[in-house]
């Protein structure tokens, strides 16, 4: 996954929408979990406060702070990607996702599924911006970051 260069249009793409969307990070956000949700429902049974829960996930108060918190965090990390030449997550924080994806079992098809559900939240968010470059823009971005959670998805010593 090294070489992949994120060119400077294509952080300036990324950086141009996640402006317009940060002020709407809680509701995206929660679109985005719920299109996971929608895509793959069996999705649900990765997250331990929805595997044993009646409330529909659009319901449940832990969904929307975590949806919000992944949502940022895969924004901010792909506005800081070219800057930093590599995902900028810090590196506690990586070992962390990767540990919890490891012992969840995300396998690759989830990570297409949320690909596919971040770029529709966010063509929904920004119709007027969206474009295949800007598409790409995001796509290439969630890769690297995937390529850098995948990096450390192991079990915890």
């Amino acid at each position: 996954m090294e070489g992949k260069v994120f060119t400077e249009e294509q952080e300036t793409l990324v950086a141009k929408s996640w402006g317009v969307m940060k002020k709407n990070s809680a509701e995206l956000g929660l679109k985005f979990f719920l299109k996971i949700f929608e895509i793959a429902p069996s999705a649900q049974k990765l997250f331990s406060f929805l595997k044993d829960s009646d409330i529909p996930p659009e319901k449940n108060p832990k969904l929307k702070p975590h949806a919000i918190s992944v949502f940022v965090m895969t924004c901010e990390s792909a506005v800081q990607l070219r800057k930093s030449g590599k995902v900028t997550v810090r590196e506690s924080t990586l070992k962390r996702l990767g540990g919890v994806h490891f012992k969840s079992g995300v396998v690759d098809e989830h990570y297409e599924v949320t690909k596919f559900a971040l770029l529709e939240t966010i063509k929904e968010a920004v119709p007027e911006m969206w474009s295949p470059e800007m598409k790409n823009a995001w796509g290439e971005a969630y890769d690297q970051l995937v390529a850098a959670i995948k990096a450390e998805m192991k079990p915890s010593p």
